[in-house]
């Protein structure tokens, strides 16, 4: 049985945003502060699993860093060559908060080629699934900026290039950062053979994307699927979609291939969202898509790290995913976890579900 594939590198923890805290930029009156978007969140990720012992049961992998043809696939030559511009001098912002100092290009570059080797060792058969321990994320930018602590759209990226190289055709990609995944929503838009389904907190971050009502144009209309829940949502309305919905209409797709955008940000620890996860939710929405791979596509599944704010909380989180991923027994507790689960409004909620249910109704007359 091949093992679970873990891709990551020292060289995607040295991006520097500088002293920005959770705001887009510095301010004569904010103090100054590590951003938000820190490494260290991804750093106690990698050492946890050192720590329990589950690293060495993962193929581990340090790919080369992403080409410049490869990001070309995605990406515009404007974009790419302001950011080696700002890189080589002070830095600069790649866009919508998304700033960066001299040295990020080699760590965007490396996030990237993660997702590359990822996708690719999946697609070929080489690992069973994998995760990719992604940083700076990259589920924020598109083809022309950057946005939300964003620089290169690692998914896009990847899937394009894997793609064009004749890897797969049909590519579902899930993305459920507590933020809309704007970036692949942009980049597969009117791609038919692209599903991008996004399951973010309503009116979060981007404001001015994320609806329910943007599904998609030309040839890729019903091709994309965005469930904006409201604040507040927990176990019940995150399972309440997935089994109702997401599910569902991931399986109708029929992939080749699934690729989770995996945020830790709707996690009830986290500071920039509004949410009530704990680490077993994470658990169980993997497991079940790893189901749906297995049913759907031999098992081809690939997890790419996005955001995620708790540097105590994501480690936990990420550990629980990774180790279904693997299907071991290897595990670590949670103190937080119970507790979290005994929070009220834990279950789902009559407006949740009122919410839900319309969108299943309309997605399927959609379908008709």
């Amino acid at each position: 049985m091949k093992a679970t594939g873990f891709y990551w590198h020292e060289r995607c923890f040295w991006h520097d945003q500088g002293a920005i805290g959770v705001f887009s930029a510095p301010g004569e009156f904010l103090q100054p502060q590590a951003a938000s978007e820190s490494p260290e969140s991804k750093r106690r990720l990698k050492n946890i699993l050192e720590a329990s012992g589950l690293i060495d049961e993962l193929h581990v992998v340090k790919p080369p860093a992403a080409t410049f043809d490869d990001l070309l696939r995605f990406h515009t030559p404007r974009y790419l060559n302001m950011l080696q511009a700002g890189d080589k001098s002070q830095g600069g912002n790649g866009g919508d908060c998304a700033p960066f100092m001299p040295g990020s290009w080699a760590a965007a570059t490396q996030s990237a080629g993660l997702a590359v080797a990822a996708v690719e060792a999946v697609a070929l058969g080489d690992v069973s699934n994998a995760y990719a321990l992604c940083r700076p994320p990259g589920h924020h930018a598109e083809a022309d900026q950057g946005r939300g602590f964003c620089l290169l759209g690692n998914i896009p990226v990847a899937v394009m290039r894997a793609r064009a190289l004749g890897q797969m055709k049909r590519v579902a990609i899930l993305d459920w950062d507590v933020h809309h995944g704007n970036g692949q929503q942009a980049a597969f838009y009117s791609e038919p053979d692209v599903f991008t389904v996004s399951l973010h907190q309503a009116a979060n971050y981007p404001l001015d994307t994320g609806s329910f009502d943007e599904q998609g144009e030309g040839p890729g209309l019903g091709a994309n699927l965005n469930l904006p829940l409201p604040p507040g949502c927990g176990l019940g309305a995150y399972a309440h979609a997935m089994e109702t919905l997401v599910l569902p209409a991931l399986e109708a797709f029929a992939p080749e291939l699934i690729v989770v955008a995996c945020g830790y940000d709707a996690c009830a620890k986290d500071p920039l969202g509004k949410m009530l996860l704990n680490s077993e939710a994470f658990a169980r929405m993997t497991a079940q898509l790893k189901a749906l791979a297995e049913r759907c596509c031999e098992g081809k599944l690939v997890v790419i790290h996005e955001g995620g704010y708790s540097e105590g909380y994501v480690p936990l989180c990420g550990h629980a995913v990774i180790q279904t991923l693997a299907g071991s027994t290897t595990t670590v507790p949670d103190p937080q976890n119970e507790e979290i689960a005994a929070w009220g409004y834990q279950a789902l909620q009559p407006h949740q579900q009122a919410l839900i249910e319309g969108w299943c109704q309309q997605w399927e007359h959609a379908k008709r």
